[in-house]
């Protein structure tokens, strides 16, 4: 059978994402991933052969293979709601033992960011990254952060078909709480543009790049998500559970917990030492 790829077919399976309550971001990144895949098809109808095809193409053009298998996730979704009988294997990815030190956030450096934005009259952005940063959501969770959330001392988030409560340190909501005031807020999303709306993700990936230049931050380290990852490392040396951390990240599988507390190799290297097993 010939499968081919339309815009009608890509929409309609957008569509049903956004049913679904996916995230507008993971929205946009499927339908440029579809969109890509059927630009390299060129006419030619999509089959098991030519999927795979277009991951060894991906690989040749230097993709790392988390990319990949992020793009191969959007094109089985799409194969999976068209009902064709077609699916690509994942590239097989062992898991990273290590971080990355090079795109590792310290404490340090989180903390000279707080200090630049508010030394810059950026309140705004200096209160988002210790809302991430102090309850480990994500950015796409941070419309769920409202003033009756804040008045409350805890937030309600669902997203992917789960609901979770998760509690706000004392500091933070009272922190929102004034803000708010501060912005004539009454209900609703705190953080918002100059129109109302909930500020989006591009918006406080941008101020953070921005930010980067005047705090002295290598910008590869910071976006929305390396704040996620600051809090988990923080709250599992505090708490030394990851159980209890999975359930607080959202996260339905604890190996996608391990994840967050891969340890630096110089880290590595001292906890080995400290064994004490060479004489």
């Amino acid at each position: 059978m010939n499968h081919i790829i339309t815009p009608t077919d890509i929409d309609g399976y957008c569509l049903s994402l956004r049913s679904d309550e996916r995230s507008a971001g993971t929205v946009a990144k499927y339908r440029r991933d579809l969109a890509a895949f059927a630009g390299w098809l060129d006419g030619r109808g999509a089959t098991k052969e030519n999927a795979a095809l277009w991951k060894a193409h991906l690989l040749e053009r230097g993709y790392k293979p988390t990319s990949i298998n992020a793009m191969l996730s959007a094109i089985n979704g799409f194969f999976r709601f068209m009902n064709w009988n077609i699916k690509v294997k994942f590239l097989k990815i062992q898991r990273h033992l290590f971080r990355d030190p090079a795109r590792e956030l310290t404490r340090e450096e989180y903390t000279r960011l707080l200090t630049t934005a508010r030394e810059t009259g950026q309140e705004r952005l200096a209160l988002i990254m210790e809302t991430l940063c102090a309850t480990g959501i994500r950015i796409s969770e941070l419309r769920y952060i409202t003033v009756e959330a804040a008045k409350a001392g805890r937030a309600t988030i669902s997203l992917k078909g789960k609901i979770r409560t998760i509690l706000l340190p004392t500091k933070l909501y009272r922190k929102l709480t004034k803000y708010a005031k501060k912005q004539k807020i009454a209900s609703g999303a705190i953080f918002r543009t100059k129109s109302g709306k909930p500020i989006s993700r591009r918006q406080v990936w941008y101020e953070l790049k921005r930010l980067c230049q005047t705090a002295g931050v290598e910008p590869g380290k910071v976006f929305p998500h390396n704040l996620r990852h600051l809090f988990a490392t923080t709250f599992y040396k505090a708490c030394k559970d990851i159980a209890r951390l999975a359930d607080v990240l959202g996260h339905s599988n604890i190996e996608t917990t391990r994840i967050y507390l891969a340890v630096s190799g110089e880290e590595q290297a001292k906890q080995l030492d400290k064994l004490g097993l060479v004489s």
